[in-house]
C-alpha cells in the first residue's frame, strides 16, 4: 500500500561506517585525554561524549591504551601536516628559512591546546611501553621529516625541537599572561 499524501515522507538515515566512528571517537578522545590525561580519563567518558556505547568503543579500539596510542598517532600526523604547510610557505629552500617557516606553523598549531596537552600527557605516561613507543615514534617521525625537508644540521634540528618543547611549556602554563622576570626571559625571542 502506497503512503497517502498526508503521511510524512520516510527519510533514510545514513549509518556511519566504523572509520567515521573511529574518527569521531579520536576527536572526542583528544579532548578528554587533553583535559585529564591518560590515567585520569575513563573510556566510559570518551564513549558517552562520542555518542556510542563503551562496548562499541572497544570494538573500535581494543583497550584504553590502544585508544591513547591512536590519539598520539593522530596528533603526530597533525604535527607532520603542520610542518609540511610550513615548508610550503618557506621563503627559500635554505635550511634556516625552512626551519623558521616550520617553527611558525608549529606555533600556530599549538594554539590548539588539546593537541598540545595530549602530547604533554603522552610524555608523562611514557612509563607504559606502548605509549612510550608511540611518543618515541612521534618524535622520530618529526625529526626525520624536519631533516629531509630542511636539509638542516643536527644542531639546527636540536635547536628547533628544544624551542618547540619550551614553547609547549610556556603555552601550557599560560606564561604570556604573566608579567614577571622569568616569563620575560623565557618569552624573549
Amino acid at each position: 500500500m502506497a503512503p497517502s499524501s498526508s503521511e510524512a515522507p520516510t527519510t533514510s538515515r545514513k549509518l556511519s561506517t566504523a572509520e567515521e566512528r573511529r574518527a569521531t571517537v579520536l576527536r572526542t578522545a583528544i579532548q578528554a585525554f587533553a583535559a585529564r590525561g591518560y590515567y585520569g580519563t575513563a573510556t566510559t567518558e570518551v564513549a558517552k561524549a562520542a555518542g556510542i556505547s563503551q562496548a562499541y568503543l572497544y570494538r573500535l579500539f581494543p583497550d584504553k591504551e590502544a585508544l591513547f596510542v591512536a590519539v598520539i598517532d593522530h596528533c603526530a600526523a597533525r604535527l607532520r601536516q603542520s610542518m609540511a604547510e610550513g615548508v610550503a610557505k618557506a621563503r627559500s629552500r635554505e635550511p634556516e628559512a625552512v626551519l623558521a617557516a616550520m617553527q611558525s606553523s608549529y606555533a600556530r598549531l599549538i594554539d590548539d591546546q588539546d593537541l598540545l596537552r595530549v602530547l604533554m600527557h603522552a610524555n608523562c605516561a611514557a612509563s607504559e611501553p606502548p605509549i612510550r613507543e608511540a611518543i618515541r615514534d612521534c618524535y622520530a617521525k618529526q625529526v626525520e621529516y624536519v631533516r629531509s625537508a630542511s636539509g638542516a644540521s643536527d644542531a639546527q634540528i636540536r635547536d628547533l625541537v628544544a624551542r618547540g618543547l619550551l614553547a609547549n611549556v610556556l603555552v601550557a602554563v599560560g606564561a604570556s599572561e604573566v608579567d614577571a622576570p622569568w616569563t620575560r626571559t623565557l618569552l624573549a625571542r
